[in-house]
């Protein structure tokens, strides 16, 4: 087993239309308003981003993203990542009952030489860390699209 190398899936059912959620999560430039862990988003071309995230964890990772793919009809926004994390992360949008299902699917090999030292030990630590941000993301989500 790699321990520096990590798979993320997680599920946001929200209450609002497809198309909504949508358009908040590809305009990447927004995050920080509603995401609290994205600390900052950096527009470096149109189709790539530098972002600096920091959850509980005292440590910040740094990473572009660059989009790979963008598919609206689908609901698919996909983005290659490197920096700190190198590989890939996709968000898969679909009508869900009278919302919708935002898929979070993310895999990545750690770089950030204090992380890497301390993945075996670490990693239960690290994967905790992830589920609680993403847990703000969705509620940090939810209250931005109902208020609109």
């Amino acid at each position: 087993m790699d321990w520096n190398r990590y798979r993320f899936r997680s599920l946001w059912a929200l209450p609002v239309p497809p198309a909504a959620v949508y358009g908040a999560l590809e305009r990447i430039e927004d995050y920080p308003r509603w995401w609290p862990q994205v600390r900052a988003v950096e527009r470096v071309e149109d189709t790539t981003a530098l972002l600096r995230i920091r959850s509980l964890l005292p440590y910040d990772l740094v990473v572009t993203a660059r989009e790979a793919r963008r598919e609206p009809d689908a609901g698919v926004l996909e983005v290659a990542l490197s920096g700190d994390l190198d590989g890939w992360a996709r968000w898969t949008v679909a009508p869900h009952g009278p919302g919708t299902l935002a898929r979070y699917d993310q895999v990545v090999e750690v770089n950030k030489p204090l992380l890497r030292r301390f993945a075996v030990p670490g990693r239960p630590v690290f994967r905790l860390n992830h589920r609680l941000m993403m847990r703000s993301g969705r509620r940090g989500l939810a209250a931005g699209l109902e208020a609109v």
